[in-house]
């Protein structure tokens, strides 16, 4: 069962926040693609409670019931989990993000590092002034028009977004079956974030092409990043670059998966979070 709440903060703002509970539990914050509303994965229940997980997640300001803040960064989201945390009376959790929600997810790993135990990242992206790093390459032509746009400025992107310009994310067989199969949550959460309109994304593109307020070589915490080699939302050269540049990383990539599909390695990925915790807890 899911909890829903809506956390306070000092300064006014509002996060709407989701909670499957139990405090003996692992807290997991799971952060949300684009565009998507907060609310935890559901094809993971069964193993996070096999595992003895809690999902914890909340809308990125913009989205649902989330306070707009523009001209956010991706550096926001570790702040925002720590409100989270500390309302909830969490003192250590374990971070998890797909797509869009992979850099917010490194975030809280660089920015509470007492506190996170350890980061999956699935299909995340890397930095957009990443050195060395072709950012668009193998990118599908949506993708890097969006971007682009979002990388000449609000006005720009704004202007994109109202244009009609149909967004073709390029599903490989294997994404088009998992969204018909045990993905086909991601209606329940893409469907109400487009139905409110365009702002959470407009601030979410415009925080990945602007400086995201940390270097990966922060992210001290274990990293565990997955990328399917077919996946052309986020090429999986992004995660091989973040893999060089996290202190603690490891990098899985599947051959047969594409920007979806790579979710079909997310029950493994929580199993190496559980790990790490206990790690942690013995030392």
């Amino acid at each position: 069962m899911v909890t829903e709440t809506d956390v306070r903060l000092d300064d006014g703002r509002v996060l709407h926040v989701y909670d499957t509970g139990g405090a003996d539990r692992l807290a997991v914050f799971w952060q949300h693609g684009t565009p998507n509303i907060g609310a935890p994965p559901a094809p993971l229940f069964a193993a996070a409670d096999r595992l003895g997980l809690r999902w914890v997640s909340h809308d990125r300001p913009g989205y649902g019931g989330s306070t707009p803040v523009p001209g956010r960064r991706i550096a926001s989201a570790a702040a925002d989990v720590a409100a989270i945390a500390d309302a909830l009376g969490i003192a250590r959790f374990a971070v998890m993000g797909h797509s869009g929600g992979g850099p917010h997810a490194l975030a809280c790993g660089a920015l509470l590092p007492e506190r996170v135990v350890a980061v999956v990242s699935g299909a995340g992206l890397a930095p957009y002034d990443a050195e060395g790093l072709d950012w668009f390459a193998g990118m599908v032509p949506s993708g890097v028009a969006s971007l682009h746009a979002a990388a000449a400025g609000r006005a720009a992107k704004e202007a994109y977004e109202s244009s009609g310009a149909e967004y073709d994310p390029g599903f490989t067989p294997a994404d088009l079956a998992e969204l018909h199969g045990a993905w086909s949550w991601f209606d329940s959460v893409v469907g109400p974030a487009i139905q409110a309109g365009p702002g959470g994304l407009i601030d979410d593109d415009l925080a990945y092409v602007a400086p995201w307020g940390f270097r990966p070589d922060q992210v001290t915490p274990p990293v565990l990043l997955l990328h399917g080699e077919r996946d052309g939302i986020v090429p999986a050269t992004h995660g091989a670059w973040l893999a060089g540049r996290c202190p603690a990383a490891e990098l899985r990539r599947y051959p047969e998966d594409g920007h979806i599909s790579v979710l079909r390695q997310a029950e493994p990925a929580l199993a190496w979070l559980r790990d790490r915790a206990d790690e942690a807890d013995a030392r």
